[in-house]
């Protein structure tokens, strides 16, 4: 494929890449990225390297151009980290955390050579403490990835890319980076906005739990709203007038917690999400007890220098502000887990998010997730071998990873449902899954099958439709009928496309012919079904990934293929009939 680098891509500082604080709902001051050049290896075997073989620039996975490596790791193959690091000045009594955002999958983690941890999974975040008195250590990271080929998660990565699949990712694709906290520190924070009642729970567990009192302040545009202290591990404050958070008014209040000597800031919104009727007897999502289309793009976060890592938080920033600017209030994060420093841009910015959780099991057959649904053939989900669960280490898998994915991500604040499965890539039981994530947080809704492979549950009726004409049937079940993927059109874009073979669902050969009959399409598939209850409606995609050409950008961000006065048209179109008729 032809690499194309973006224009932050271009202008990334190697010695300091991605400097952000990385987790912006519990930040402390004390902190230092790692990120930057590193010493790497390549190793036939999981044997520590007799030498490395140059520089690779972490967060930037070694297939990706901006690491400087360029090279796919494969199953059986050990990729190697290493960096001498001087650790932050730091009193006796006080800990030295060592954090990684996300690797890819299995990794070992080694001070001056001595094991200190070891991680599995390659999109959850993970923390070990470096108890040590010198000042100066060497940190290794051993690093293995099965892909696909495994029993975790992967998503849209595959070894054997290709179409609607891309490249596989392995080894550091977060930030890296050292805190300092005092003897007793807060571990981890649960904010539970209660709009009705006009207050706001707050949770948090300590390293030592019972060792400190909790302090918690509330601030609004720089104002103390509410304050109270506690020697529990939660309190409940009453915010007077609060101001509800939506993508029209993406309103952020600040939060101060101290507890003992550890001192943390994060930030909260006052939404509520649920499901119920729209003025005309619809089933409806309803934000802040008022219901809300959602028209919104397909997400599925690859970027052409940086692939599954965005070359800097400009990009994103850039990105997601053009999507708010054409009218759209909703991403679907499709197959993937996000950086937090995402959400964090998604909630003050005001954009909704459909969470995905990533996809496994396989190897996918052909015949059960594109041929069957095509020509309306529906499965039960517990024939697991058909649907790429045959084995039962998988499907525990998946559910510790659904477990980890929620408990993750249970502060942002635009985050309104949960997507257990995807058009039946390693589904299984879903009606027991979608009890399971409700049992787990039931302020979101959930839309539990995407696509096909439906079982009844969840709270929209979630519909794919490229080729086929769309027309809303009514739903035993009385849920809120989705059109969650549509679209695809395909332009290729001279000297930005990535590939000699573009893949879409229409092809097109300028912007003009691809306006037309985007117009076109909505005017039948997304208007057209106003009436009969459509509330959501989420194009494919917002931009190009490899062979993929049916982005709305181009693969580097270069090209808008459309210009934006006409989604803002259609969407200004949308949400004045959604709620006037």
């Amino acid at each position: 494929m032809k690499q194309l680098i973006t224009s932050w891509g271009a202008a990334l500082d190697r010695s300091a890449p991605l400097p952000e604080y990385p987790r912006p709902q519990l930040r402390r001051a004390n902190w230092q990225s790692l990120n930057g050049p590193w010493d790497y290896a390549i190793t036939k075997t999981a044997a520590e390297p007799e030498a490395f073989s140059g520089q690779i620039i972490v967060p930037f996975s070694p297939e990706s151009p901006l690491s400087g490596v360029n090279r796919q790791l494969q199953p059986g193959e050990t990729l190697w980290y290493r960096r001498t690091i001087t650790l932050p000045w730091h009193t006796p009594g006080q800990h030295v955390l060592l954090h990684f955002g996300a690797v890819d999958q299995f990794c070992r983690v080694f001070v001056d050579r001595k094991l200190v941890g070891e991680h599995l999974g390659g999109y959850w975040p993970f923390t070990l403490e470096l108890a040590i008195d010198r000042e100066t250590v060497t940190l290794i990271v051993a690093v293995q990835d099965r892909s696909d080929q495994g029993l975790e998660a992967y998503g849209k990565q595959k070894l054997d890319r290709g179409h609607i699949w891309y490249t596989a990712q392995s080894g550091i694709w977060q930030t890296v980076w050292l805190e300092v906290t005092p003897a007793v520190y807060i571990t981890d924070l649960t904010i539970t906005p209660q709009l009705a009642d006009r207050r706001v729970k707050v949770a948090v567990k300590l390293n030592r739990p019972g060792h400190a009192a909790l302090t918690v302040r509330v601030l609004a545009e720089g104002t103390v709203v509410a304050s109270a202290t506690t020697d529990r591990a939660d309190l409940t404050l009453a915010l007077p007038d609060p101001r509800p958070w939506s993508p029209d008014d993406p309103f952020l209040y600040d939060l101060e917690l101290t507890a003992g000597d550890d001192r943390v800031t994060s930030y909260f919104g006052m939404r509520s999400f649920t499901r119920g009727r729209d003025a005309h007897g619809h089933a409806a999502f309803l934000l802040n007890g008022a219901p809300v289309f959602q028209t919104g793009v397909l997400d599925q976060g690859y970027w052409s220098d940086g692939l599954y890592t965005a070359p800097s938080d400009e990009a994103v920033v850039a990105e997601l502000t053009a999507l708010k600017d054409m009218g759209f209030n909703m991403l679907r994060k499709h197959a993937k887990i996000e950086p937090l420093r995402w959400y964090y841009h998604c909630d003050r910015l005001g954009l909704l998010v459909w969470q995905d959780m990533v996809s496994g099991g396989g190897p996918y057959r052909d015949l059960i997730i594109r041929q069957l649904p095509f020509v309306g053939v529906s499965l039960d989900d517990h024939d697991y071998a058909r649907l790429g669960r045959g084995d039962v280490r998988s499907r525990t898998r998946y559910l510790a990873e659904l477990d980890a994915t929620v408990a993750l991500l249970k502060n942002a604040v635009g985050l309104c449902t949960w997507v257990p499965f995807n058009e039946g890539w390693g589904q299984f039981d879903a009606l027991r899954t979608a009890a399971r994530v409700r049992k787990l947080d039931r302020t979101r809704l959930l839309d539990h099958a995407s696509g096909w492979y439906d079982q009844g549950g969840g709270d929209f009726k979630s519909t794919h439709r490229y080729y086929k004409p769309y027309r809303i049937k009514p739903d035993a079940h009385g849920r809120i009928q989705a059109l969650t993927e549509f679209g695809g059109y395909t332009l290729a874009v001279a000297d930005h496309t990535a590939t000699t073979a573009p893949y879409g669902y229409k092809q097109f050969k300028d912007a003009a012919g691809l306006t037309k009959a985007l117009q076109a399409l909505y005017r039948t598939k997304v208007l057209a079904n106003l009436d009969s209850g459509l509330a959501v409606a989420i194009y494919t995609q917002v931009s190009d990934v490899e062979d993929e050409c049916n982005g709305l950008w181009t693969y580097d961000r270069a090209q808008l293929k459309v210009a934006p006065s006409v989604f803002q048209a259609i969407n200004a179109e949308l949400k004045r009939r959604y709620n006037h008729g």
